[in-house]
This record gives C-alpha cells, structure tokens and sequence, in this order.
C-alpha cells in the first residue's frame, strides 16, 4: 500500500513537472469564467454585430438570465473533456515507449497498484477540474443573475462528471494494449461514435453512457433525474468493467 501512494505521489508530481497540471487547471478555470461572461456579453455581441450588417436589420432586446449561462457551461464543457483526454492520451503509452515502468514493476510495485493508481490520478484530476469550472461558473451566476431559475443543476452535474470517468475509464482500457496516444484517442473516439450511432435506434439510447450528455435539458425541466437513471447505472458499470478489464491485459504487455 505504501508503494501505491507512493506511485500516485509521484504520478502528481510529474503531472506538475510536466506542466499539464498548470494548463488542464487553466483551461477549467477560463471556461468557468468564459460561460458567464459570454452571457453576459451576449446582447453586446448582438448589437456590434447588427452594425456590422446592412442598414435595415433590428434586433430587438435580448434578456439574459442564469440559463444562459448554465447553456455555456454544457457547450463548453465537452471541449474541456476533449482536452483533457488529449492531455492523458499518452499517460500509459509515454511510459511504456520510454520503458520507466520496468524499474518500478522490478521493485515490487504491481502492475494492478500502477493502473488504478494512473487512472486515480486522472479521475482525481478530472474531478478538481470540473468543480473549479462548476464553482466559478456558479458563483459569477449567481452574482450577476439568480442560479434559483436553474432546475436541477447539480444533479446536471453530476451527470456530466460521471461522463468524464467514463471517458476516463475507457482510456485506461485502450491504454492497456494501445501503442501511441493517437490510437488511445481513436479507441475513444471509436467508442462514443459507436454509442451515438446506437442511440438513433428505439430506446436503446436511455440505456447508453451518450444520453447522459442530454441532461441539460434538466435545467428547463424538458426532463427528469429519473429520465437518466439507466444510462447513469450503465456508464458506472461500463466505467468499472473497462477498468478491470485493463488489468489483465496490462499484465500480458510487455513493459
């Protein structure tokens, strides 16, 4: 176990060293400031971009409230899961070209003790920052506007962090045989166009990790918390199938 901590330890400080850390932490904290701020400066944009058109064009007032500023959050917010997918594309391909695993796994730490811990770190790292950009998202709303109006918001939330591990959990899978970081991306890639092709057939699509991303549709009350509760059930299943089936196969790789 003291070898464990002691990996994730050092997971983090080379997540730091490398300067991933400092900009996954920027990128969350500047669209938690850009989703209101772009509301905000919604009706500014429409009038200088009226001016900028013919003369005869006239947009009326436009209100902004929360709502506008929850809407950046749920379009920005799968950019910031791209990135962040990106970013740890190479965290188990990176080792095993470069071969620093070996004098790891020779000490006696477990090849099981790597994985998890890896794939902690990441779903930790995720976690930090989807709640920075959740908290300043909110915080500006909640100054400028009244987050009142929003309908099930952290339930929202928690759908879209539950789709993060997901995402997570499959990486680590296709980590576990993958050679490089673009065929980690593909693998992920090719996992959610699989699933989004799946939805547009019946009712399959309430079963599927996919659907979760339609959740926003639970701050205007078009849906319900129960509305999702198979595809959340799913995605946890899924999440924690993915994980344990890289464990076995990150044991037949050759490190």
């Amino acid at each position: 176990m003291n070898g464990f901590f002691a990996f994730l330890k050092k997971e983090f400080f080379e997540l730091s060293r490398s300067g991933k850390l400092l900009i996954f932490g920027f990128i969350f904290v500047l669209f938690g400031i850009m989703n209101p701020a772009v509301a905000k400066l919604t009706p500014w944009i429409l009038e200088q971009s009226a001016d900028s058109f013919s003369q005869g064009i006239v947009i009326g007032e436009v209100t902004v409230t929360a709502m506008d500023s929850w809407g950046q959050f749920v379009k920005n917010i799968p950019m910031a899961m791209i990135v962040m997918m990106i970013m740890f594309s190479s965290t188990f391909t990176g080792e095993y070209s470069k071969g620093t695993l070996i004098p790891i796994v020779t000490k006696g730490l477990s090849r099981n003790s790597i994985v998890i811990s890896k794939t902690s770190v990441m779903i930790i790292t995720w976690s930090i920052g989807f709640g920075l950009c959740f908290g300043i998202t909110y915080g500006y709303t909640a100054y400028y506007w009244d987050n009142s109006v929003v309908n099930n918001l952290a339930f929202m939330a928690f759908c879209w962090w539950i789709m993060g591990i997901f995402l997570i959990c499959v990486l680590t899978l296709f980590s576990a045989f993958a050679t490089s970081s673009p065929q980690v991306m593909a693998g992920v890639g090719g996992v959610y166009a699989v699933m989004y092709i799946m939805g547009m057939f019946g009712k399959i699509k309430e079963y599927l990790p996919t659907f979760i991303l339609n959740s926003s549709s639970l701050i205007t009350e078009q849906s319900k918390p129960d509305d999702y509760f198979n595809a959340i059930m799913i995605t946890i299943a899924l999440s924690v199938l993915s994980l344990l089936a890289s464990l076995p196969i990150t044991h037949k790789r050759q490190l």
